[in-house]
This record gives C-alpha cells, sequence and structure tokens, in this order.
C-alpha cells in the first residue's frame, strides 16, 4: 500500500508548513484506539501519537468519533490486504486455513497481541451502543467467516480437507476462535501458546 495519501495536508499556518499523511495518522490512532478503547482514548492522546495538534484533528475530522470511524476503515482494509498476502501463495484450501490461523497467531502474542484488536474492542465497547459501529464490526467479521467457508471449499475440492466438514459450522468456529486469540492475546500470551490453539483448530479441519 502507498504512503502517499491523498489526504495529505498542511496543518500548519503561513511560514511553518507541516506537511502529513494522514494514512499514517490514522495507524497511530489505530493503536491508540485498540490499546485504550473509544471512551478512554482521549484527544489529548490522540494528538500526541498522530503528531497533530488539536486544531489539525478537527479541521480533518468533525470530532472523535469521525477519527475512530476512519481509524477503524483503515484498520479493517490494512489487515484484509495483509491477510490476502499471506495466504496468497498457498497451494491448496487446507494450506489457506494454516496460513490464515498462523496470521491470527502472529498477531496474538507479544506486543501487537497486547495491542488487542479494534474490531474486537469496538464490539465490545461501541455495538450494543452505536448503529454504525455494529454495522462495520459485523461486515467485518461477516467478511471474514465468508473468507474462511470459501478456503474450506476449496479445501474439498482439492481434496486437502474432507468432504465431511461442515463449511458454515466449521468457518464459524473458526472465526470465533480467532477473535478469543486476539482477546488472549492482550493478555500477554508467548506465541506457543497460541500456536498450539492453531494445531487444535488444524486437526478438525483436516
Amino acid at each position: 500500500m502507498s504512503n502517499v495519501s491523498p489526504y495529505s495536508a498542511n496543518t500548519r499556518g503561513p511560514g511553518r508548513p507541516r506537511e502529513y499523511d494522514l494514512e499514517e495518522a490514522l495507524d497511530r490512532a489505530i493503536r491508540v484506539f485498540s490499546e485504550r478503547g473509544f471512551h478512554a482514548a482521549s484527544i489529548g492522546d490522540l494528538t500526541e501519537a498522530m503528531e497533530l495538534t488539536q486544531g489539525s484533528i478537527y479541521k480533518a475530522f468533525k470530532d472523535k468519533r469521525a477519527v475512530f470511524l476512519a481509524a477503524f476503515d483503515r484498520y479493517v482494509a490494512v489487515r484484509a490486504e495483509r491477510l490476502a498476502e499471506a495466504t496468497r501463495t498457498a497451494k491448496t484450501g487446507l494450506d489457506r486455513i494454516r496460513k490464515l490461523l498462523t496470521f491470527y497467531v502472529e498477531s496474538a502474542h507479544g506486543l501487537e497481541g497486547m495491542q488487542g484488536c479494534l474490531i474486537v474492542g469496538s464490539a465490545a465497547e461501541l455495538a450494543v451502543f452505536d448503529d454504525e459501529v455494529a454495522r462495520k464490526v459485523a461486515a467485518a467479521l461477516d467478511r471474514n467467516e465468508v473468507l474462511i467457508a470459501e478456503f474450506i471449499r476449496q479445501g474439498q475440492q482439492d481434496g486437502s480437507i474432507p468432504s465431511r466438514v461442515d463449511r458454515t459450522a466449521t468457518a464459524r468456529f473458526i472465526l470465533c476462535l480467532l477473535q478469543g486469540m486476539r482477546i488472549i492475546g492482550k493478555t500477554g500470551r508467548a506465541r506457543k501458546d497460541m500456536a498450539a490453539v492453531m494445531e487444535v483448530a488444524m486437526r478438525i479441519v483436516s
């Protein structure tokens, strides 16, 4: 993904121009919202993390919620691109499932694991009270479930996954497992802990 954003803007007055890349600023906002949640993240936290003045943020966004919604969309898009790249070279449906699980293993331990998942956090904190966020969370999870089901279908077609595997129920099970891994990852689990969970899931589909 290009680092050049069509939203690059001048954030200072005449004589002291400062160009900033909105995508990079949103990436920093994602970390704040993922770690602290929407309500606990202050505008001060965002200005510091995004390296922007409060005035610059309000020029680009209506309010904190608008920053959050833009950060959420950015998070979903970047994660989808990274996942597509991680699974692109797989030769079979079963291998695609393994690469998908490995992708989540790497996101669910260490510093990234402790940062947490913006989708999971939003589902817990905001989805009940904010219809727009609820729709965005549901859409993101639905896309992942459809993707997993497609990998299972491919595996059954190429013979790497048994036909007895219930495609719909298993895709939903793996989706729940992945989101649970992101929650557990917030507690600082080691990679081997998450990898062991992946192996259990692999036995279910093979």
